[in-house]
């Protein structure tokens, strides 16, 4: 499939997360104003780690207005049930993907190599993380994978889409609250 594009529909999809399975994309998106819906790397990915503590600590904002936050991970359910308790210790759903098949539906690519994975962007998040107590944790999934972001209509309209260039090269939660009002 090509790379999505503003103004097309998100294709529908049906989904599971550590708590739940065989959601439909298109109810989820259907009970907010805007999604956002953020494809990352994995749980135990530091970078990942540190942007889902970003969400979590700005959801009021990115909810405000009527918008809901959606989290694609490459991790294994399970593992990720085991390492929440329970669906209330994030705000937002994590959708749990680990085979990697919506990364491939919707086009969002590996890097080529390490180099490209990392610029000084990733690097100052990493710094970030670091300080603020981020450690890694267990590898999923493709470890060169690249993250996109995507805020849809509830009609699934894509009124927003980026693909990485590099693994810190995603909107801030600053960014994502105003693309959500």
């Amino acid at each position: 499939m090509a790379k999505l594009t503003v103004g097309e529909l998100m294709p529908d999809f049906t989904y599971e997360t550590p708590f739940a399975k065989d959601l439909i994309l298109s109810e989820t998106v259907g009970r907010a104003k805007k999604t956002a819906l953020l494809f990352l790397r994995y749980y135990g990915c530091t970078l990942c780690q540190y942007d889902i503590h970003q969400l979590q600590a700005r959801h009021g904002d990115l909810t405000a207005r009527g918008g809901q936050v959606l989290v694609v991970l490459q991790s294994d359910p399970r593992r990720l049930a085991e390492e929440l308790k329970t669906p209330e210790a994030l705000p937002f759903p994590l959708i749990c993907d680990p085979e990697g098949k919506l990364y491939r539906q919707f086009s969002i690519e590996p890097a080529a190599n390490k180099a490209q994975l990392a610029d000084m962007k990733v690097m100052a998040k990493i710094a970030k993380a670091t300080a603020a107590g981020f450690k890694h944790g267990a590898y999923e999934g493709d470890e060169l994978q690249l993250p996109a972001a995507f805020v849809l209509t509830p009609e699934r309209e894509l009124t927003y889409v980026r693909y990485a260039k590099s693994a810190g090269d995603m909107p801030e939660a600053e960014e994502l609250a105003e693309l959500l009002a």
